[in-house]
């Protein structure tokens, strides 16, 4: 009887219930302690869980910056140029410019750094990246400047915005454009753009690198990281939380005419 009583007490059903249900939690004290059964990473599971990780962060690194930095263009006569980017940037703007055969060249861009918001069209980035494409060589008839008046937040969707407004109050029919960014900023710009232009106007991007860093091993300069992660982060917002405010798509997006398709 002894030793019955001690296989009930060390595995008979009061400690060891074979439910897996009912032994997946007891009880004691009155229900004030609780104890429950879980599942955990065996060595193995340790191994192929490091292992996914490793290939995760491996996968970002080599594949972060071309994801951003995207370049496809598309057949347009229209060239968008961004005007906040530094000189090297605008070089192969002009660049592009002269071998597209475009007949068209817009800067665009807001109210410049530190001057506190709207001045007038000349304190904007669309007409300092118009002086800059004038130092190439480009005709300044050729530039026409489409400034945004937004400064501070969804300064790119903005002039996008304000580009899309200048098609439409100057009757221009559009069916494609390519905009010339910088760096890992193309894939949110070709993004936002679309959003603002709408779904009848294809858009073109193309990047240009930044040549203070490689940008096959942007993680070891601080340039690089710091825009990596601050674009990936700026792009999964675009791409899934960013919703135009009223004040800026209150507008119908400028169509594409037959006749300019």
């Amino acid at each position: 009887m002894a030793e019955f009583g001690t296989a009930i007490k060390e595995g008979g059903p009061a400690t060891q219930p074979s439910d897996s249900t009912s032994s997946s939690k007891q009880t004691a004290l009155a229900g004030l302690l609780v104890r429950r059964y879980r599942w955990g990473l065996s060595a193995g599971g340790f191994i192929v869980f490091g292992f996914s990780l490793a290939t995760v962060f491996v996968a970002f690194f080599l594949e972060s910056y071309p994801f951003l930095a995207v370049t496809s263009p598309v057949p347009s006569d229209s060239l968008v140029v961004e005007g906040w980017m530094n000189e090297y940037a605008m070089k192969q703007a002009a660049t592009e410019y002269a071998r597209g055969r475009y007949s068209h060249l817009f800067t665009t861009g807001g109210p410049t750094i530190g001057i506190g918001g709207y001045i007038n069209d000349y304190y904007t980035s669309a007409s300092v990246g118009a002086e800059l494409l004038q130092k190439t060589g480009i005709p300044r008839e050729a530039i026409q400047m489409v400034p945004s008046h937004v400064n501070g937040r969804e300064r790119t969707y903005s002039s996008a915005i304000a580009l899309r407004d200048w098609f439409r109050e100057h009757n221009m029919p559009v069916y494609s454009i390519n905009i010339l960014t910088e760096g890992a900023h193309a894939r949110r710009t070709r993004l936002l753009y679309q959003k603002a232009v709408g779904r009848n106007v294809t858009v073109g991007i193309i990047a240009v690198s930044n040549p203070d860093y490689n940008p096959k091993q942007w993680w070891r300069y601080s340039d690089g990281v710091r825009e990596v992660i601050s674009e990936s982060i700026a792009y999964i917002y675009a791409k899934f939380f960013f919703y135009p405010s009223a004040s800026l798509s209150d507008k119908e997006p400028a169509q594409a005419s037959p006749a300019s398709r």
